[in-house]
């Protein structure tokens, strides 16, 4: 949304293809998916809930959203998403993951064992920021924005340690919580919750192409 809160339509980056396709999976297995769906929608691009492996089809990129992320791991086991989903990003195509879905995108975990999409090179700290009693909002300054952008943070994870193609986006306290590599964004808060589109855009525009 603009500054006086009207929805408005992402412009294409120099370069990207007229045609792309502006279709965004968002994984609706578990977790806060219905909110980075109606952001989508009102940024001009249709949203798809990806509940198993043929909603892949078609998409310009897909949204792992929060939610608890070894509940999200067993069921994209179980529905063939977890392959499919890596098939995706290594062919190409672009994803992001927003709190249980940043623990999920990477490559290992300090905790528990749990399915892992594996596709970052960054060692995470699942609730690295303590239980949800701990939740907290605070001004993020964020690589390539212009102004804070507001990070709600629920049993939030960060990365411990990166390694190399990780570009940090922003830190708290040192602890990384916003990355990207390649065709693939992190943030280990929640834009969705807020009325702040930015990272929305980013994904869209840097990541997607669109």
């Amino acid at each position: 949304m603009d500054g006086n809160g009207k929805e408005r339509a992402v412009e294409p980056r120099d370069g990207a293809p007229t045609g792309a396709p502006k279709r965004i999976g968002v994984l609706a297995l578990q977790g806060d998916f219905r909110e980075h769906a109606e952001i989508l929608r009102g940024l001009g691009v249709e949203p798809v809930e990806v509940r198993v492996l043929e909603d892949l089809e078609g998409l310009a990129g897909i949204i792992v959203p929060g939610g608890e992320s070894t509940a999200i791991g067993n069921l994209m086991v179980s529905s063939g998403l977890l392959d499919g989903i890596r098939s995706f990003f290594y062919k190409g195509g672009p994803v992001w993951g927003t709190c249980a879905g940043m623990v999920l995108a990477a490559s290992a975990t300090t905790g528990s064992r749990q399915p892992l999409l594996g596709l970052m090179n960054a060692l995470v700290e699942r609730n690295g920021f303590g239980r949800q009693v701990h939740s907290f909002e605070t001004d993020l300054d964020v690589e390539g924005f212009d102004e804070p952008f507001t990070g709600v943070f629920i049993r939030a994870p960060f990365f411990e340690d990166v390694g190399p193609g990780v570009e940090v986006l922003s830190e708290v306290d040192g602890r990384v919580v916003a990355a990207r590599g390649e065709n693939i964004l992190v943030t280990a808060f929640h834009p969705e919750l807020t009325d702040d589109t930015r990272f929305h855009e980013y994904f869209l525009r840097e990541v997607c192409g669109i």
